[in-house]
């Protein structure tokens, strides 16, 4: 009866044929998706300080963009626009004003961009909040230390501070009588009235094609991509249309030749605690996902398991026990090869004290047992630190990351290489563990 329902629910040959010959709303899906923007190539359209860098580039007069002070016009302008505050300069003074002018300049006192006009007598500070919140007295500090460096260096200048958000934030209370709020949004439209201005131009293409990348960048983070919102609609319809297909694709797709190789390692139908025999070791499952498998070395296991089955701090972390290993498979830039690496961390325990003895007692048999792949960041065992890896990975190169069999063994590699590791971390849970126990039950 349950393979009949299986079958009744599996989607059909013409259905299938349907989703995926000569479809033009998922080839329109496909083609979105896969758009060239170098700024996300290079994984930088979540780094607040390239957005800073790029800022910085738009706002100086001088550079390449052809804009000349015009961006920075319209930026400063926007920012002052409606604030009544009588704020000196005013939104119409910027507006025609010459800043030809104008240095910029990054990070000056920790300042994300600090903008100056000496023929105008007037300074900026621009706070770029990407993703990130304002710290507490942050936005008073930085206008009291350019005071101060103006002072020092006898300069007399009008400082305004500028607050630039992706999202609405208030500005801090105390901070609110220097600063005025600018959205990227905002951005986005002056960047949309300077490119529409130089079309007919003859200014280089290329600067330009450059802000429509960045501009695509500024759209999705903000929502206001009017073509992101024509592609949800398309994929709403879709998936309303082809709903058993797709599913079918889902469920028999998240099968990635590193799951493969995890099954042919692990076993298929494995869960924790289970114990699997690997080459001359024996490991105790944990988890895993498309990249990613989680386990412990049994001696790891059997020393921290019969001890104590809830660890307090670890409940709800990995295996819940105070320490875990993992291996995983990261793709490299040209999406053909990757790397095979294999970490081991200690987790959240509590109270503190137990956590930094056992760290202590892994470092020391580290050094005793000459393992210089077991170390520790400085710091790690301070109080308020969580998660601290231990074993220096090392590199087990995969050609193809589309062949399962390759992937496993380079994961089996991974686990050889490491026994003299593992069998040091165990010796030191032996030593260490009776007194934690101890130690929690008090």
């Amino acid at each position: 009866m349950q393979q009949t329902d299986q079958a009744n629910s599996d989607p059909t040959f013409d259905e299938l044929e349907s989703l995926f010959v000569n479809n033009a709303n998922l080839e329109r899906i496909a083609s979105y998706l896969n758009r060239f923007n170098p700024i996300r190539v290079m994984r930088m359209e979540n780094m607040e300080i390239r957005h800073s860098a790029i800022l910085a580039w738009l706002l100086d007069p001088n550079e390449t963009h052809g804009f000349s002070d015009s961006f920075l016009r319209s930026f400063l302008a926007e920012a002052l626009r409606g604030d009544d505050s009588k704020k000196t300069p005013t939104a119409l003074d910027v507006s025609q004003a010459d800043l030809r002018d104008a240095e910029i300049k990054r990070e000056k006192e920790n300042i994300d961009l600090f903008v100056t006009s000496p023929a105008n007598g007037w300074a900026f500070i621009i706070e770029n909040k990407f993703h990130s919140k304002q710290h507490s007295g942050q936005l008073e500090r930085y206008i009291e230390q350019a005071k101060k460096d103006a002072k020092s260096a006898n300069i007399e200048f009008s400082l305004i501070g500028i607050f630039l958000t992706l999202h609405d934030e208030d500005i801090a209370d105390e901070a609110k009588e220097h600063y005025v709020p600018l959205r990227y949004a905002d951005i986005c439209k002056i960047l949309e009235t300077l490119l529409e201005d130089r079309r007919n131009t003859n200014t280089s293409s290329e600067p330009h094609q450059f802000i429509r990348y960045y501009l695509e960048i500024i759209r999705d983070a903000t929502g206001e991509n009017e073509e992101l919102r024509k592609i949800e609609s398309i994929a709403k319809q879709l998936y309303k249309n082809h709903r058993k297909a797709l599913e079918f694709v889902i469920e028999h797709g998240k099968r990635t030749d590193f799951v493969i190789a995890c099954d042919e390692i692990f076993g298929e139908s494995i869960s924790f605690p289970q114990k699997v025999n690997i080459g001359d070791e024996t490991f105790v499952y944990s988890n895993r996902d498309s990249t990613a498998v989680s386990f412990l070395p049994d001696s790891w296991f059997n020393c921290l398991y019969s001890a104590i089955t809830q660890w307090p701090g670890c409940e709800r972390w990995w295996a819940g026990l105070p320490l875990i290993s993992w291996i995983r498979l990261t793709p490299n830039p040209d999406g053909t090869g990757g790397k095979i690496r294999l970490y081991a961390e200690v987790g959240p325990l509590e109270p503190h004290s137990s956590r930094k003895k056992l760290i202590e007692a892994i470092a020391e048999k580290g050094k005793h047992e000459n393992s210089p792949r077991i170390a520790f960041q400085r710091g790690a065992a301070d109080e308020g630190r969580k998660y601290s890896r231990f074993l220096k990975p090392k590199v087990f190169a995969v050609n193809d990351i589309y062949d399962s069999e390759k992937i496993a063994n380079a994961m089996r590699e991974a686990l050889k290489e490491y026994k003299k590791e593992f069998d040091a971390v165990a010796k030191a849970l032996q030593s260490v563990v009776p007194e934690l126990k101890e130690e929690q039950k008090q």
